[in-house]
């Protein structure tokens, strides 16, 4: 049964801040072959990622069920800051994020857990197919309420 089908509701729209070409398009590939495809709007850093989220578009169309899969070593303004600025932003400081990096790093993990993010997820657990990505996920917005 794909993912979709299992949902009462439709599954969350996921904003992937992504810099890395190949990672984007094997999440993408893996959202859509499990029936999401249509819910990942792709940025390639923070300060796009930002611009979206402050946007008069991206405010009418973004759900209030979103998550955010952010990487750490992107140009411009990394993962890192990128979270610590949407704390800091009173409209979106709740907005559920997940790490998604190829750092191993405890000083990168104690960072973004100081920033409340709700996991961190190195890509080489997330599969090679980014599928058990997608099941986290999945399992995440079936038992977590997000308000």
């Amino acid at each position: 049964m794909a993912l979709s089908q299992q949902y009462e509701i439709a599954p969350p729209l996921i904003i992937l801040v992504e810099d890395d070409d190949g990672d984007a398009q094997a999440v993408q590939r893996a959202f859509r072959k499990a029936k999401w495809g249509d819910s990942v709007v792709r940025v390639v850093d923070g300060i796009a990622a930002l611009e979206l989220l402050r946007s008069p578009a991206g405010k009418a169309t973004l759900s209030d069920r979103r998550l955010l899969l952010v990487d750490l070593n992107m140009p411009r303004m990394n993962g890192i800051q990128f979270v610590r600025a949407l704390r800091a932003d009173e409209q979106l400081h709740r907005l559920i994020v997940f790490i998604l990096t190829t750092s191993e790093r405890e000083e990168d993990k104690i960072a973004a857990y100081d920033l409340n993010v709700a996991g961190y997820i190195a890509k080489t657990t997330a599969g090679e197919d980014f599928s058990n990505l997608v099941g986290l996920l999945d399992y995440y917005s079936k038992i977590v309420k997000i308000p």
